[in-house]
């Protein structure tokens, strides 16, 4: 399938060029000239602890994932916390859940009525996370024990937004630090600060937010991941089942390890297969 590549967008147009708040989007041709298809957007925001990786890691993924279904599929870049932060670069949780909410609260204008690279307005918003952006979008779209201000999406983005899909993902940093102590020095309190609990950014701990009742989610986990035990995706489906969502899940479709899973079929036929049955459950 022939695509329209749309690269280094900035999703703050205010501002200075900042390449850590821009986007790329990949337009399946036919979707240019057929308008007749769902006005569907499939949104991957990367993983990497916080403070690693970067869209174009995840290009081909984002080519594979447009072509297999049809739909345009945008990856935001988002900044990051540094390795070494000093005083005058520290970048903490939860900016990089606001730069995330930034963008899709952008995007969703980025159509062509609006001199934008999308053929139409997308009204169903397929959002995909990995690993730690699963608790990125927890914290736009969940109410987070701690809620913020920086973190509240539109009335407009909540009712655009058909299903979140998350795999390998953190979701409680309590939990995470039981079974992987070394991440507290690693990446966990550059980016969330010495604590002694983590409690308060909790998403298993959350509560949902009452307008987005109509939001499909889909928890997915390998069992070869070495790096996120299965316990973060039990207590997320958990949690989510115990206020009345609309969740599934897949804890045993997969074997590879923590971020092959991106890499290989399996995946993007599984991804492919999930937004199909979302599409046709809401035509009904």
């Amino acid at each position: 399938m022939a695509l329209v590549d749309h690269l280094d967008v900035s999703y703050s147009p205010s501002a200075p060029l900042n390449t850590f708040r821009t986007f790329d989007v990949h337009v399946p041709k036919h979707q240019l000239i057929d308008q007749s298809d769902t006005p569907g957007l499939i949104c991957f925001i990367h993983g990497g602890a916080w403070r690693a990786e970067d869209k174009a890691d995840h290009a081909a993924l984002a080519r594979k994932l447009a072509t297999s279904t049809g739909f345009p599929v945008a990856l935001p870049n988002y900044r990051l916390t540094p390795r070494d932060p000093t005083p005058d670069n520290y970048l903490r949780h939860p900016t990089h859940a606001s730069d995330a909410l930034q963008f899709l609260e952008f995007i969703l204008s980025w159509h062509k009525e609006n001199g934008g690279g999308l053929p139409r307005k997308p009204s169903k918003l397929f959002l995909i996370g990995h690993s730690c952006s699963a608790h990125m979008l927890c914290s736009v779209f969940l109410r987070m024990p701690g809620d913020s201000v920086d973190v509240c999406p539109s009335d407009e983005l909540v009712q655009s937004t058909a299903a979140i899909i998350m795999s390998e993902g953190i979701y409680d940093i309590d939990i995470l630090l039981s079974s992987f102590p070394s991440y507290r020095s690693w990446f966990i309190e550059n980016t969330f600060g010495q604590r002694d609990s983590f409690e308060n950014v909790s998403a298993i701990k959350a509560t949902t937010n009452p307008k987005g009742q109509h939001i499909r989610w889909f928890i997915i986990h390998s069992k070869g991941d070495t790096l996120v035990d299965e316990r973060q995706s039990e207590g997320m489906y958990d949690s989510l089942r115990e206020k009345s969502c609309l969740v599934t899940k897949s804890f045993d479709d997969l074997e590879d390890e923590h971020s092959d899973i991106l890499i290989g079929p399996k995946y993007i036929a599984m991804i492919d297969s999930y937004i199909k049955r979302a599409v046709d459950a809401d035509a009904v």
